[in-house]
């Protein structure tokens, strides 16, 4: 049986895996659609910004946050003198570490998504009067639902998974900031309390791949794109 710590630590991974895939759903798909359609200056500058979290190290990147968004941060002093909000070392902060973690990888898998859609649809649609906003909604997100949906469900993936850049930013406080990787960290210093260890890492595992499964699954479903 699951004790009460568990359950807890449990639903606060997967309220903050919920939540930043919810903010970071409508970035990604305005950033891959951008990526994939427009050519502007300073293209790669700002796809090799988005991948940054792909191979820094996340330590690296929550100390960016921490200097960036803390209380006494580059940007997060003036949000804390102006509305008296602190985003760092907190359940926010959970959830801005789990944005930016799991943003390319949504980004990179909705990019391709619009990348495969035959630019001739645009072209119709526009011959029929339609407008730009409403060609992205009425063609270009359908045709790219598969791709949106498998970018979701890898961005909730890696926000379940995510460790450094969290306790870099968030901390480790039992029962505000500790998520499911937080918990087996601190857990596996103590002695005795392998079978929690065990638990929650079975239970990880399972949730990790049953959304590995659905990313797959909607990833074929991108084929069906270029037929």
């Amino acid at each position: 049986m699951l004790s009460s710590e568990e359950i807890s630590v449990i639903i606060l991974t997967l309220k903050a895996a919920l939540v930043s895939t919810f903010i970071t759903l409508p970035i990604a798909i305005w950033l891959g659609w951008m990526l994939a359609k427009k050519n502007f200056l300073g293209k790669l500058i700002i796809e090799g910004l988005i991948n940054i979290p792909l191979v820094a190290p996340p330590i690296v990147t929550g100390y960016l946050l921490l200097i960036v968004l803390g209380k006494n941060g580059i940007i997060g002093r003036f949000i804390h003198e102006l509305f008296e909000i602190n985003l760092a070392f907190n359940f926010t902060a959970v959830v801005i570490a789990s944005i930016i973690v799991s943003l390319p990888l949504a980004v990179r898998n909705i990019k391709s998504s619009f990348e495969l859609i035959d630019p001739n649809y645009e072209r119709a649609s526009n011959s029929l009067g339609a407008s730009r906003i409403s060609t992205f909604f009425r063609i270009y997100v359908p045709m790219a639902l598969p791709g949106i949906i498998s970018g979701a469900v890898l961005a909730f993936a890696r926000s379940l998974g995510e460790f450094g850049a969290t306790i870099s930013f968030a901390g480790n406080i039992a029962g505000k900031t500790q998520t499911i990787a937080l918990n087996v960290y601190s857990n596996m210093q103590i002695p005795g309390k392998e079978p929690v260890v065990t638990r929650l890492v079975i239970i990880s595992i399972i949730i990790s791949l049953v959304a590995i499964i659905f990313s797959e699954y909607f990833n074929k479903k991108k084929n069906y794109l270029v037929r």
